[in-house]
């Protein structure tokens, strides 16, 4: 399903306890399938109670490099559901974790 140079990271973070995530998961978990080549994301899910936030999640993400800031942004802009500070922080949990994988390659 996914090309030999692809890679699967996920970022995690509290989300509030008044969240149906929370109650369901425990936390919020965004999973990422990231190009190692060019840093692009070809795949995404997340922690989610209803199946349109995942489509939505998706097009915020899907086709950008995982090195692009404007993502926070376009979080803070377009997405306003509960979880909205929870996807940030579980983003850059993320990366933080592929600048990691991907230096250690270099």
């Amino acid at each position: 399903m996914y090309e030999k140079e692809t890679i699967f990271i996920t970022g995690d973070a509290k989300s509030s306890q008044n969240n149906p995530i929370t109650m369901k998961f425990s936390q919020y978990f965004l999973a990422l399938v990231i190009d190692r080549r060019d840093g692009k994301i070809i795949d995404v899910d997340c922690s989610a109670t209803v199946d349109l936030t995942i489509r939505f999640v998706q097009s915020l993400f899907i086709g950008r490099h995982v090195d692009d800031q404007s993502i926070v942004e376009d979080i803070n802009n377009r997405y306003f559901g509960s979880s909205q500070k929870a996807m940030v922080v579980a983003f850059q949990d993320a990366l933080k974790k592929y600048k990691a994988i991907t230096a250690l390659s270099k």
